[in-house]
């Protein structure tokens, strides 16, 4: 039997833990996506930055999970259905943005005819499903501040994910005109009224989105913005000097469509006048956080995708190490005892470290046989089947470049532009044509509410314990 003074600490715990998992616990939520950030990229970012002994900021948060990432429809997944299955609680299909379970993207499900051509949308009016509300969403609806930063464009499906209601996330002109309050357009052009008076801050490239030469309807819709309310910068000098403390309602964008990886904005001689990352956030929480009801904020590393699509795993890393400096930079401006900050992936993809080289060896290098040394203690280069060398990095599937695989022994495999070597060979190299990978990403989070982020757990499971940390 428990003592008065057993039961006593018994309820203490148990009030304390009622306490930390409390509903509203959060005033803010920024949440971290890189874009195809599997675990092996992490690790691998770690390593390039690092060392095996480091740490990423990412890894320095206090709870960890595994998600599971699986569509409504596919095993593995693309980010439209991922993201928004983050926002919304709810599985939809292969490139569907928000809307519920039955939607679909083309004309049915063996159809090949998307309901889009080029960024234009032929998304049906009516009888191809509904709108699910997205945390932005209900963070808006509460009071409080919303934005979305990202490098690829402002259009792209992980931002739009947040704001848009969509049957096909390349209708990107359509996406665009849904966040002009009180738009002209119509239909899938409409402006999204459960965005109130719009989203308060959005950071990115996709110029061509919102100007009249690539869009069938003709409209500025930086002109139209800008008619609202929204301060309208478009190169990283003008993001410098704005001033945060004036600025309620501010628009970026920062190239006609995806922005630069980092690796090629941040050398000079290449003179690319864009934000980092980092930049880019530190702005956004500026203007978002003199709300005193709080704010919601995506923050996306979405060029680390495209680099693993065109097996270019030096740039993958730098857009990675440039993702964590941005959580970095946010957790210097923010306090963790009213901020939930979540940093996740929507999908993995397929590289992988392989072989068993020497501790310290470069992880963008050749494998070393950890068996072997010279007489001076130099590390031996392992050899495949064939006798040649072979890299720590390469993935399952890819562009074909070679018909014989390259003889690397002279080879730089840290050179800017090298494409890893790739099991199942598809399209050409530098096409993207590398796919998504199935397996389960990490999540690694932080602040008021975070207590429940631990196990393995859905992607739509993560909207849940979102929505209860900001009691919405």
């Amino acid at each position: 039997m428990k003592t008065k003074f057993q039961l006593s600490l018994a309820c203490l715990s148990l009030a304390a833990a009622t306490s930390v998992m409390a509903a509203g616990e959060a005033t803010n939520v920024i949440f971290f996506l890189g874009d195809g950030m599997g675990p092996t990229t992490v690790t691998a970012s770690r390593i390039y930055k690092y060392g095996e002994d480091g740490k990423l900021t990412m890894e320095s948060l206090k709870r960890t999970a595994r998600i599971k990432t699986y569509s409504l429809d596919g095993q593995t997944t693309d980010s439209a259905p991922s993201m928004a299955a983050y926002m919304t609680g709810v599985k939809m299909r292969n490139e569907v943005i928000s809307m519920s379970p039955e939607t679909l993207p083309r004309s049915s499900n063996t159809s090949a005819s998307e309901y889009r051509n080029g960024a234009e949308s032929t998304c049906p009016a009516t009888g191809n499903g509904q709108p699910v509300k997205t945390l932005l969403e209900y963070a808006k609806a509460a009071g409080k501040s919303v934005g979305a930063v990202t490098t690829t464009s402002i259009t792209h499906a992980t931002p739009a994910a947040t704001y848009s209601h969509i049957c096909n996330r390349n209708g990107e002109n359509a996406i665009a005109a849904q966040l002009v309050p009180g738009g002209t357009g119509t239909g899938a052009y409409a402006f999204n009224t459960a965005l109130g008076d719009g989203v308060d801050v959005l950071l990115g490239g996709g110029t061509d989105q919102f100007l009249p030469a690539k869009r069938a309807d003709g409209r500025d819709l930086t002109a139209e913005l800008q008619a609202k309310g929204y301060t309208y910068v478009n190169s990283g000098t003008a993001l410098s000097a704005l001033n945060t403390a004036t600025t309620t309602k501010l628009l970026g964008l920062f190239n006609p469509y995806l922005m630069n990886y980092e690796l090629d904005r941040a050398k000079p001689a290449n003179n690319i006048n864009e934000p980092s990352l980092a930049d880019m956030t530190e702005k956004a929480i500026k203007v978002l956080q003199k709300n005193s009801k709080g704010f919601f904020l995506m923050v996306e590393g979405g060029r680390i995708d495209h680099a693993l699509h065109n097996t270019n795993a030096k740039r993958a890393l730098e857009d990675t190490v440039a993702f964590d400096e941005a959580i970095k930079r946010a957790l210097g401006l923010i306090d963790l005892k009213n901020t939930l900050v979540v940093v996740t992936a929507d999908h993995d993809h397929t590289m992988t470290i392989n072989g068993y080289s020497h501790k310290g060896n470069p992880i963008l290098g050749k494998v070393t046989d950890i068996k072997k040394t010279t007489v001076n203690k130099t590390p031996t280069l392992a050899t495949a089947a064939d006798s040649k060398p072979y890299t720590a990095l390469v993935f399952g599937n890819g562009g074909v470049r070679n018909g014989v695989r390259d003889d690397l022994s002279t080879v730089d495999t840290a050179a800017d532009d090298y494409y890893q070597e790739v099991g199942v060979k598809l399209g050409s190299a530098g096409a993207y044509p590398e796919t998504h990978g199935g397996g389960d990403v990490m999540l690694f989070s932080d602040g008021a509410g975070s207590a429940g982020f631990k196990g393995t757990l859905d992607n739509t499971k993560v909207f849940t314990l979102v929505k209860n940390a900001l009691g919405l």
